[in-house]
């Protein structure tokens, strides 16, 4: 993609006049670099000359500056931008020089964002009157209004041409009833101005009013004030300061006294649709118009300081293509050489290769003669580079390449090189006399054993940049001298390109344009020339040539001192003026005695032959006349240079600040191998110097060190660039090397790369600087402003930022919101990757204390091991995604440090943030799961967050933006207090503490009349068949014994499985997470799980192999958690309430904690297989026989509550829309038990009968309740 730069060095021409792009809906870099661009060129611009491509802009940017535009000569392109408004109120016409895909001169394509209300609303084109060419399309801008009631045939001139505008807004305010039907807006002031429609017939474009005398002049363009050329709103054809008028002043005139074309003094060219006295600079003049390149039968040639075109003498200047352009390979050789006979400039690059030089047989291409290389004798420029290679062993200089002036570097070699000249043996000087400018991109000579003189030359002289040479491995300074190789003494210090005055940069006395160009004093002894700047110059021809004496002290002819013929005044003519036209008139004059040229009496018409006195009143009368003159002459001439000083300031600083955007560029830039012929260098860091940092304000402290703003200030250079510094305590300077380089060599988007250290007392680590600063303190001070899009694209970028270090084997060990930094509000980058190992390479050094280790943030076994891994950053990842999700909370707020290794072991975790879902909790879950073979990796977080990023209102409910705090981590409320116990710690925790005995069951409650559910016996087991329930049918007992034969060989295979790890029996391998316990022992009752492959019955013994929470079975599993094997172990749960309801769990004995280590060899201490006689996880202590709720002390009550659990006939999905779920709810509060009807299970649930049923069932849609209730003792199935 390329941006017209034309405006960048010139912003506005005389400040109306500035360059459009041609980019169409490509954009580099990111909105804010987009804004900026934009800005730029645009700011105090009136006629935008190009394209005008607004596209990608933000609805928080200031757009004001586009007011001034009034003009646009090609099209205007209006695309996937936020603003609500379009401030182009003043733009009058557009010419439609240019269309956006062949046809339209204005295209509005998809200005709104989905996700939120921002949109382009209005365009606001209220003064655009006319369209000179091409069309309109205006489509899919879901709010924009008003665009369909605007009149686009009183707009386009071309009434064959049909706007196309559709799919825009549609609750629309209506135009102003002053507006006729017509506008652009909804206000009076937003009518449309009809100039077109409503003339009247005898107007031929444009009016001003309805009456045939109100007609436009026909140089106007959209509209007018009045009937004369100088009332147009804009000009049809050119603008000749603020006068319509159909040519800009041609540079000749004709005289009608002569009969002659005669320059023009008040000539202007045509520079788009404006006359302007002088063309930009890096325009040419064509005859009376600005143009970039002359045509093919013309010459660019430059004359008193303008460049011009003219018609060539003979052959003109010919512009070839380059190597690796078109048909041609990338080397010069016998196929494509005599395609640059007669060439001045190459467009493109040069390279000269062996394989060209030699012949190439893989191409059939024999091996080139050396004397053809003299075509590129005629070569003046090279807009590329030139790579030389190989030369011819006989040539031992460049002389071919004689005549060239320039290499341009528009096109650099591999890294950045416009010179390239290596291992060329028998190469002993350049000979590249006539090279004067090295635009851009370093120069590299090395390899060359016997080339000599290079050291001499002053290569900074070349390059308008500052010089990057990379020069060696030549012939050594010392052994040039001593061969004899060293500049001409004519030569001055500023070197020379080879032997010989002909090979100087410069000379030490004079220089003449013929041969030799360099000449001693003695030799200045030519009469007709003269010395200026060193230069030896040909008098003028009219100068008298003086033996013994100097014939003039300059070029002109005004410098001489006796004219050959004539003077006129103090010129030297061959003539005098004999009616010549003056300004009052034919000027007559005649020679007098001394050859002077007097003029003639002013009755004289045709000569004179003498004065015939009068002459001193004459010319007092000539001199008082023009007295005036020269006073507005001076006059002018002071403004003219004011204005050219201040031009002058303004481009210093410009340049300046170029210069300064360029340098942080190169200084940032990727590290680049110091050779070219090997390998790229993959280290990017730098080893800085004390005195190269300068270390401003404190921005934090964190874990291993401080970090500050501060300042680069690179060697030999005034760059100041603003980085960012981390001074890490304790660092013995003992690290190895080696590890540096590896953390230098990191790059990536989404990690923060490192510039370089600075060894000493204390280490330095530079990285860039991101003003947004870290993500935590971001998303406490944003947190009304952050969108679930945003914080899922976050979790993608850190994991995406950790695979990559993953990747490069780099563990990070201190993963926090507080090491992510924000480069910008939608780009997160992970820092302070590698310092711990900077501070304990070894891994054997592990300091336990509270000020230098992130407890909370690390894994188990990091904690009682201090094992690093991959997978113990994945636990600090779920405790940063967590932070995320609590717009900054503390984990663990209110703990000391000390306890959290034995919560951990507990089986306590961070509770589940408000916004998030089930889903992205489990994933945080899955974070902290103790064994670290079963957490996920970064590679599959990546993609599960890429997956809910689709879909953010799915995974992070944000309804609204909550009101403005004080500064300070946001508060996380705690959970409903049906998850804590009374002593939990934190909030923030989950906690499941088994108490030391299992409580005593609670005496059956006295009845209450208000409650018709009885509660059920406490010795009753909750695994066997409620009583009432209905057998299974022949049918349903065929499909069970068809699946215990098929689980019986499951089984088998387990019990190999188990032996293969070397575990006990009834322990099975580890399976996915919310399966059903996985072996059985004979007479076990039946527990509660779900199941989408199993009957709603299975016999104990059976093994089921499907997940415990599937909604499409309930089914009867054993009568123990559904992440426990050992149902011998646990006792049975009381009827009607499942294994996974927080409200029943069984005790665990007083000396095992609930997620104990203690396990047996080989079993992981979180794997499903194992829970040694204690509660799952997600459960508290409860009495083993909870009685019911009444229907009337719990409504509202979700129906996946821990509160209420469901009941369903056998066979019917829970969550089935065919059925009314029939729900029990479960409460520590006791209610007296009533008797229950016999209602049988399996009435379908929409069925009349269910809908009218008896005491002991409320119905699902019941108002008032949120969930079914059941008797317990009826048939069906529990679940959770």
């Amino acid at each position: 993609m390329t941006v017209t730069t034309m405006c960048r060095t010139r912003p506005a021409l005389r400040g109306h006049l500035c360059a459009g792009t041609l980019n169409g809906l490509s954009v580099t870099g990111d909105a804010q670099h987009q804004y900026q661009t934009l800005h730029k060129m645009y700011n105090n611009c009136e006629i935008v000359m190009g394209n005008l491509e607004i596209v990608l802009i933000d609805h928080t940017q200031d757009l004001s500056f586009l007011q001034t535009i009034r003009e646009v000569t090609g099209y205007i392109l209006i695309a996937m931008n936020v603003f609500a408004a379009l401030p182009l109120q003043n733009l009058r016409v557009i010419r439609g020089t240019q269309f956006y895909e062949d046809k339209f001169a204005l295209f509005v394509l998809l200005n709104y964002n989905p996700n939120t209300t921002h949109a382009l609303r209005q365009l606001g084109l209220n003064q655009l009157t006319e369209i000179l060419a091409g069309g309109v399309y205006i489509e899919k801008n879901a709010q924009l209004c008003h665009v369909d009631t605007v009149e686009w045939r009183d707009i386009m001139r071309d009434p064959r041409l049909e706007p196309l505008v559709r799919d825009n807004g549609r609750a629309c305010p209506p135009c102003h009833e002053s507006c006729a039907g017509h506008c652009w807006g909804p206000g009076p002031e937003d009518c449309q101005k009809l100039t077109k429609t409503i003339c009247a017939p005898q107007c031929n474009g444009r009016c001003f009013g309805r009456a045939p005398n109100e007609c436009c002049h026909e140089e106007c363009a959209g509209g007018c004030t009045g009937p004369l050329r100088t009332h147009c709103f804009a000009c049809r054809h050119f603008n000749d300061s603020g006068s319509c008028v159909p040519l800009c002043p041609q540079p000749l005139i004709y005289n009608k006294l002569t009969f002659q074309l005669e320059p023009n003094p008040d000539t202007k060219y045509q520079y788009g649709g404006v006359c302007v006295r002088q063309c930009p600079h890096n325009f040419v003049v064509d005859q009376s118009s600005c143009v970039r390149a002359c045509p093919n039968d013309k010459m660019e040639v430059e004359k008193n300081g303008l460049k011009i075109c003219e018609p060539c003498a003979g052959l003109c200047p010919k512009a070839c293509e380059g190597t690796g352009a078109g048909s041609k390979y990338q080397t010069v050789d016998s196929s494509n050489i005599d395609t640059f006979i007669n060439c001045t400039k190459i467009l493109g690059n040069l390279d000269f290769l062996i394989t060209g030089l030699e012949g190439d047989p893989w191409r059939n291409i024999s091996a080139l003669d050396p004397e053809k290389l003299n075509v590129f004798r005629t070569v003046r420029e090279i807009t590329g580079y030139l790579n030389i290679q190989s030369w011819p062993k006989h040539m031992h200089n460049f002389s071919v390449f004689s005549n060239l002036e320039t290499i341009g570097g528009r096109s650099l070699y591999n890294r950045g090189f416009s010179l390239l000249i290596m291992k060329n043996e028998n190469v002993t000087s350049l000979g590249l006399r006539s090279l004067r400018e090295v635009s851009a991109g370093r120069v590299y000579i090395t390899e060359n054993r016997r080339l000599c003189f290079l050291h001499t030359v002053h290569w900074a002289a070349l390059s308008r940049s500052r010089a990057d040479l990379d020069i060696r491995n030549n012939r050594p300074r010392s052994k040039c001298r001593a061969w004899g190789k060293v500049c001409d003494p004519l030569c001055s210090a500023e070197g020379c390109w080879g032997p010989g005055p002909g090979q100087c940069l410069s000379c030490r006395f004079y220089s003449r344009r013929g041969v030799p160009p360099c000449q001693p004093r003695r030799a200045l002894r030519d009469p007709r020339e003269f010395s200026q700047g060193g230069e030896c110059t040909e008098c003028h021809p009219e100068c008298e040539r003086i033996d013994g004496g100097a014939t003039c002290n300059g070029s002109g002819a005004d410098t001489c001192t006796r004219c050959a013929h004539y003077r006129d005044g103090p010129h030297c003519v061959e003539r005098c003026p004999d009616g010549v036209l003056g300004e009052r008139g034919p000027i007559y004059k005649f020679p007098d005695g001394s050859r002077e040229c007097r003029p003639c009496h002013e009755n004289c018409t045709r000569g004179c032959a003498g004065g015939r006195g009068h002459r001193g009143e004459r010319d007092g009368r000539g001199l008082g006349g023009r007295a005036p003159t020269l006073i507005a002459v001076m006059v002018v001439g002071a403004v003219f240079l004011s204005c050219s000083l201040v031009l002058l300031a303004l481009l210093y600083w410009r340049g300046k600040k170029i210069q300064k955007k360029r340098a942080m560029r190169r200084y940032l830039e990727r590290g680049e191998p110091l050779d070219p012929s090997e390998k790229a260098n993959k280290v990017l860091a730098r080893i800085f110097k004390e005195s190269e940092l300068k270390r401003l304000k404190v921005l934090g402290s964190g874990v291993f060190g401080t970090v500050h703003k501060g300042i680069w200030i690179p060697d030999g250079d005034s760059i100041k660039i603003p980085v960012s510094i981390k001074v890490i305590q304790g660092w013995s300077g003992q690290q190895s090397f080696h590890h540096m380089l590896a953390i230098g060599s990191l790059d990536h988007s989404y990690i923060v790369r490192l510039l370089g250290i600075c060894p000493g007392p204390q280490l330095q680590l530079v990285t860039q600087l991101l003003p947004l600063g870290s993500l935590l303190d971001y998303v406490r001070k944003n947190r009304g402003a952050i969108s679930p899009q945003l914080l899922l694209n976050w979790c993608v970028q850190v994991a995406k930022g950790m695979y990559y270090l993953e990747e490069h084997r780099m563990v990070h060990r201190n993963l926090a919101a507080r090491n992510v930094l924000l480069k910008s509000p939608s780009q997160a980058q992970v820092a302070d990757f590698g310092i711990a190992d900077l501070l304990y390479p070894d891994d054997k050094k592990y300091f336990y204390n509270e000020l230098k280790t992130p407890i909370k943030w690390m894994a188990l076994e990091s904690i009682h091991f201090g094992k690093y891994a991959h997978q113990s950053d994945v636990w600090s990842y779920g405790v940063t995604l967590w932070e995320m999700m609590t717009f900054g909370a503390e984990p663990y707020a209110g703990i000391r440090l000390a306890e959290v290794p034995d919560l951990l072991e507990k089986g306590e975790r961070l509770s589940q943030p408000q916004i998030c879902t089930i889903d992205v909790y489990m994933v945080m879950v899955k974070c902290w799961m103790i064994d670290e073979n079963i957490r996920p990796t970064f590679k599959e977080l990546a993609n599960e967050f890429t997956r809910m990023a689709r879909d953010p209102p799915r995974y992070l409910v944000i309804k609204v933006s909550p009101p403005k705090t004080p500064p300070g981590p946001p508060r996380t409320p705690p959970n409903p207090p049906e998850t804590l116990t009374q002593d939990s710690p934190s909030p923030h925790l989950v906690t499941k503490v088994s108490p030391p005995n299992p409580p005593k069951p609670l005496p059956n409650p006295p009845k209450s009349p208000k409650s018709p559910i009885p509660v059920p016996h406490p010795n009753q087991e909750s695994g066997a068949a409620p009583p009432g329930e209905p057998p299974l049918s022949e049918k349903e007992l065929d499909e069970v014994e068809t699946l215990e034969l098929e689980e019986e060989e499951e089984e088998e295979e387990e019990e190999e499985l188990d032996g293969t790890f070397g575990l006990a029996p009834g322990l099975g391998p580890q399976r996915p997470r919310g399966s059903c316990a996985r072996v059985r022992p004979p007479g076990a009752g039946g527990g509660l799980g779900m199941s989408p492959r199993c009957p709603c019955r299975v016999p104990a013994g059976a093994s089921s192999r499907v997940p415990a929470m599937s909604p499409r079975c309930q089914l009867p599993c054993p009568h123990v958690p559904v992440v426990s094997p050992r149902p011998h172990d646990v006792p049975s749960c009381p009827l009607g309430v499942p294994a996974m309801s927080p409200q029943c769990q069984p005790p665990c004995p007083r000396d095992v904690p609930t997620m104990s280590p203690r396990r047996p060899l080989g079993v992981p201490a979180m794997s499903p297989r194992f829970q040694p006689r204690h509660v799952p996880v997600v459960s508290p202590p409860c009495p083993r026989d909870v009685p019911m709720v009444p229907a009337p002390l719990s409504p509202r009550v979700p129906v996946l509550s821990p509160r209420c659990q469901l009941r369903c006939p056998p066979r019917v999905p829970v969550l089935s829309p065919r059925c009314q779920l029939r729900v029990p709810p479960v409460s520590p509060r006791a209610v007296p038990s009533v008797p229950a009807p016999s209602v049988s299970p399996r009435v379908p649930p929409q069925s009349p009968s269910l809908l009218s049923a008896p005491a002991g069932y409320i119905p699902m849609n019941q108002p008032g309740l949120g969930c079914a209730r059941q008797v317990p003792g009826a048939g069906g199935v529990w679940g959770v």
